[in-house]
């Protein structure tokens, strides 16, 4: 098949373990039966923009072109840091897109990645959040009212934990369990009077303290590498190897990884074979 790539689609089966779906054009692969046999990457050298299609000689923004880039409220700086939201001063790109996208309930969370992180996502993408991000382990622990309340805590418990991912460690191998719930015990009264600040500013049912089970997720891997060499579509096309297994947006070669969101909006065409 050949087409445009966007992100792989996960769902959770019945036993908390990953489904993975590769979108290549209009068509899609399942790739869980796919793990132990050669896939085949062969990348045309073509990028369209994700959002208007246009053909474009380098992505911005995980897939768009330049000008779509600098005009979409989807590609600021406040999606990567929404503490930073300005759109109550009137200066949003899309009004419209922002009350819709932004001014919905969020939710705090730790994972388990690398180890333990927190992060922020929109109420609909749990646990698409977590797939995303290789979490072996999730758990929500505050629902607040939008997306900057969300970022404004965030940085307050970023203080305390990481919020990043060590990528190349997330993909040597799954981080021991965490007691998920524990941590936010010991996390939490240690941005209490921040929290109190927050709602005596925007509510008394803007923050909202959750006590649900944490979710145990399972990756598709056999073998993980035990050095990680990331592959470069730009520099080398044509990428196969055997599928030893996917993590997050990753793909697990036995010649190396790839992160296929990376790639977004990349022509390419993708084969199997034993």
């Amino acid at each position: 098949m050949q087409g445009t790539l966007v992100k792989m689609r996960t769902h959770l089966d019945a036993d908390n373990g990953v489904q993975y779906h590769l979108p290549v054009g209009d068509q899609s692969l399942h790739l869980n039966p796919v793990i132990g046999k050669t896939l085949t990457l062969n990348f045309s050298g073509q990028i369209f923009c994700c959002h208007c299609g246009k053909k474009t000689k380098k992505s911005y923004a995980q897939g768009h072109c330049y000008p779509c880039m600098q005009k979409l409220a989807s590609c600021d700086m406040c999606i990567m840091k929404p503490e930073t939201c300005h759109y109550d001063q009137g200066t949003c790109r899309e009004p419209e897109w922002g009350q819709k996208n932004c001014y919905t309930p969020h939710y705090v969370y730790l994972a388990n990645t690398s180890g333990l992180k927190v992060g922020i996502t929109r109420h609909t993408q749990i646990p698409t959040r977590w797939l995303d991000q290789g979490a072996t382990q999730g758990l929500p622990i505050l629902k607040v009212a939008n997306r900057q309340l969300s970022g404004l805590v965030e940085v307050e418990l970023a203080k305390l934990v990481n919020d990043k991912t060590h990528w190349q460690a997330m993909l040597k191998g799954n981080a021991e369990d965490l007691d998920l719930a524990a941590q936010a015990k010991l996390l939490l009264p240690h941005i209490e009077a921040r929290l109190q600040s927050l709602l005596a500013e925007q509510g008394p049912d803007s923050i909202e303290v959750l006590h649900q089970a944490t979710q145990a997720i399972d990756f598709p891997v056999t073998v993980f590498p035990t050095k990680v060499k990331s592959f470069n579509a730009d520099k080398q096309p044509l990428i196969s190897g055997v599928l030893m297994g996917i993590k997050g947006q990753y793909l697990l070669f036995d010649t190396g990884v790839i992160n296929i969101r990376k790639y977004t909006g990349y022509d390419v065409h993708v084969s199997v074979s034993e």
